[in-house]
């Protein structure tokens, strides 16, 4: 296993439709997961994309641990807001309904920065394991958030993309600032 180089902004990979994987369960795909499980524990992150590390393939891994979840969810975005270590091959979304939440998101491709980003609060994503076999699951809150920031990156998209008001898009060592000047004029 291999701590990979993480593509940032700008890179050309980053912009591009990576293309599908024929054997899901080749040893070369293996490999290549195992350095992504690797390099996206040491950059602490919930989720990597092939194209992050310079891959243009359809793979994806995520997590969503517990810690992740905002302090005070309820309901809705509670729900299944856990997802143990996934490996996702050639996956596919499915919107569950039509309602969006906005959430604060940053990326391993997009060092040092937040922004408050729009995602359908209710998926079912589907696609291949590591074993070749199709799997499915349902996912809401976070869970359903970085599934969708993820396979976002297979489609050449970053988060700041999808945001729909750039004032919104911060550096993390500002946050307290930001929370302060919104505490005051709210």
């Amino acid at each position: 296993m291999t701590i990979r180089k993480i593509a940032r902004m700008g890179h050309p990979i980053l912009r591009a439709r990576a293309k599908p994987v024929t054997d899901p369960a080749a040893p070369e795909i293996r490999a290549l997961v195992a350095d992504m499980v690797e390099t996206m524990i040491d950059a602490n992150g919930a989720g990597l994309a092939a194209p992050q590390v310079h891959e243009g393939l359809r793979v994806v891994i995520f997590q969503a641990p517990p810690e992740r979840v905002s302090a005070g969810a309820e309901g809705e975005e509670a729900f299944d807001h856990q997802a143990p270590l996934t490996v996702l091959i050639n996956p596919e979304i499915e919107v569950m309904g039509s309602e969006m939440e906005e959430g604060w998101e940053g990326c391993l491709s997009v060092p040092g920065l937040r922004g408050l980003v729009p995602r359908y609060k209710d998926i079912t994503y589907r696609g291949y394991g590591l074993d070749g076999k199709p799997f499915e699951r349902r996912a809401k809150g976070f869970h359903a958030r970085v599934v969708q920031h993820e396979c976002d990156h297979l489609d050449g998209i970053l988060y700041p993309q999808r945001m729909k008001d750039l004032d919104k898009l911060i550096f993390e060592t500002e946050v307290r600032h930001w929370l302060a000047r919104q505490s005051e004029t709210a």
